[in-house]
């Protein structure tokens, strides 16, 4: 499993013109889910999303990583993208074989938004498969890749 997390100041998605998830301070996090995936790489990306130090411990202070989401109260947009999941290393377009079927990788994206909340952490959501537009305000900017699988 493959997160992208990015600490906003607000951030919204969109599907069909209606906005269907918006947070103010927090993170968002762009979820891939791959083939083979299990409870454990849930368990590994959810502990990561609410416990990594990414915050500042004072408000205004533009270089501290002190606080964890969990710590500073915000919130998680939660978006499922497949897209982490390609591979672009032959030729120039990506191959989608590592990625999880739909019917897989919506169990494990929705396990992990439940882990989340199970953490005391609000949490917005997009659609799964939809086609959304996702608009925010980078924090810092402040971005983060995650491999449960720790490939990096």
């Amino acid at each position: 499993m493959r997160a992208v997390l990015q600490r906003v100041s607000s951030a919204s998605v969109t599907v069909a013109d209606t906005v269907v998830g918006e947070i103010q301070a927090g993170l968002v996090v762009l979820i891939g889910v791959e083939a083979g995936d299990t409870d454990t790489d849930v368990s590994y990306i959810v502990g990561k999303v609410a416990d990594l130090r990414l915050f500042p411990e004072v408000e205004h202070d533009e270089t501290g990583m002190e606080r964890s989401l969990h710590e500073t109260g915000g919130s998680a947009l939660v978006i499922s993208q497949f897209t982490l999941l390609g591979d672009c290393r032959k030729g120039r377009r990506p191959s989608w074989s590592g990625a999880a079927r739909p019917e897989e990788a919506v169990q494990y994206y929705e396990a992990v938004v439940h882990g989340l909340r199970e953490r005391g952490i609000r949490v917005a959501t997009g659609v799964f498969r939809a086609h959304m537009h996702v608009s925010l305000i980078n924090d810092g900017p402040v971005t983060v890749l995650l491999d449960s699988k720790k490939a990096f």
